[in-house]
């Protein structure tokens, strides 16, 4: 930024508190009068030193820690994580345990997607909206309660499988639950393209052009919104993605609606997927899960998913013990808070920026990072309770 611009300018503080989100996050907004003319994103407030926890525990006990990375996604994040531990094993998994999982997965991209809809309903100001969601919603919990007797952390994962069949007895009242979320998508799909007001605090605004996303390396339906047709599932297909015909939803606009109309979209895909998973369970052999060794001899792998949210990467080194050497996780939030926030901000007026940022889906809590290094030795410190209790000491 120009010094001249700088001197007109004031900085407005956005959270680490604030109303707009549970999780803390700071951003601070560089203000023309009402105009926004840059912004510094700083994350770092929820940091929980999941990757060195992982380092410290066995790759069963591992499983657990990586559903509690995030709420909305612990489901994928226990398949990334399985996946990259059998990769490191070279295990293959039974095949109905790849349909369930895949179920498991499409479920909680439509437990995000409705929840999704009901914060942007929500910084709108249409209360009415965001309570039809979330009640819609309950339909989607209700179908993982049958499966794993689970609403939010499921626990359906294992290294080589998964822990529970889904019952049989059950499908045709989930695919009952089904037809009326698909039903209900319909309505939001009316609702979110139709309304004045929506209309009004959505169309134009957050433009993220289609040339800045490959630059920048946006992915999941913040990328599918500007017109990049990119989604893990077809592109690298894991599970039974290949198995069964669906569509990548695109829109060219790149803008807050476009965010909206793509997921909205989104949920009749995950819907067609999930009945063509649930009608093939029947005729499958029942073998959940093979066993997986204890100890892991050295190797590297990794494993990457598509998150409801994006592109979801695990990176795993084992050393012939019963623990990881290494266990790096890059999530999508990470990428699109980072690299999409300046530039979806910037010359957007300060009322539009609950609504812009709500847009890119963020999760400030699966995504934060914290290294700490000597400057003199280049050594790098672990972060304890102990460490930080001296750092607190010195001051």
């Amino acid at each position: 930024m120009k010094e001249k611009d700088v001197r007109k300018c004031y900085i407005l503080p956005v959270g680490p508190q604030h109303p707009m989100y549970v999780e803390a996050e700071n951003l601070m907004v560089h203000l023309d009068g009402e105009t926004i003319v840059n912004v510094d994103v700083n994350i770092g407030y929820m940091h929980r030193g999941i990757e060195e926890l992982m380092q410290r525990r066995n790759y069963i006990q591992n499983i657990y820690l990586a559903e509690r990375i995030c709420g909305i996604c612990s489901g994928i994040h226990t398949v990334t994580y399985c996946q990259c531990i059998e990769n490191l094993i070279g295990l293959e998994i039974p095949e109905r345990a790849k349909y369930i999982r895949t179920i498991i997965l499409e479920l909680e991209r439509l437990h995000s997607h409705f929840l999704f809809f009901g914060v942007m309903a929500y910084e709108m100001g249409l209360d009415t909206v965001f309570m039809y969601t979330w009640k819609d919603r309950e339909a989607v919990l209700d179908i993982l309660e049958m499966i794993s007797g689970n609403r939010v952390n499921y626990g359906m994962s294992a290294v080589g499988g998964v822990r529970r069949d889904v019952p049989e007895n059950r499908i045709p009242e989930m695919i009952k639950k089904l037809d009326y979320l698909e039903k209900r998508g319909q309505y939001y799909a009316k609702v979110f393209y139709s309304d004045k007001l929506i209309r009004k605090r959505s169309v134009g605004l957050g433009l993220l052009p289609k040339k800045l996303v490959d630059k920048y390396s946006i992915v999941g339906p913040v990328a599918r919104a500007s017109g990049v047709k990119t989604d893990v599932r077809k592109d690298i297909p894991y599970l039974v993605y290949d198995k069964i015909d669906w569509n990548v939803i695109v829109r060219e606009e790149g803008d807050v609606l476009a965010r909206i109309m793509v997921k909205i979209y989104e949920v009749f895909e995950s819907i067609k997927i999930l009945k063509a998973c649930l009608k093939a369970l029947p005729g499958l052999e029942k073998t959940l899960k093979v066993k997986a060794p204890f100890v892991i001899e050295t190797n590297e792998a990794v494993s990457v998913t598509e998150a409801p949210r994006g592109e979801l990467f695990y990176y795993a080194v084992s050393n012939g013990t019963d623990k990881p050497e290494r266990l790096r996780i890059r999530t999508p939030s990470f990428v699109n808070i980072a690299n999409s926030l300046g530039i979806l901000l910037k010359g957007q007026q300060l009322a539009d920026l609950p609504i812009i940022v709500a847009s890119i889906d963020p999760c400030f809590s699966c995504c934060d990072r914290v290294t700490l290094i000597d400057v003199k030795s280049g050594e790098r410190k672990t972060v304890d309770e102990a460490y930080l209790k001296r750092l607190e000491e010195r001051k």
